[in-house]
């Protein structure tokens, strides 16, 4: 990830912060639509994202 790393005393890296980050590498896929690394971070990244929200969904039920 980029600058987005900021993390949280219990050092996992923030919702904002991996919402920050797709939005960036989104916007690096726009710019090199061929570049395989590119496309795996962002998959990276929507993964971990992914499992951030799904924790917050079960932890408001």
């Amino acid at each position: 990830m980029s600058d987005s790393e900021e993390t949280t005393t219990t050092g996992t890296t923030t919702t904002e912060s991996l919402q920050h980050a797709l939005v960036g590498q989104l916007m690096a896929i726009i710019g090199a639509p061929d570049d395989e690394d590119v496309a795996r971070a962002a998959d990276d990244i929507v993964q971990a994202l992914d499992v951030r929200l799904r924790e917050a969904q079960t932890a408001a039920a």
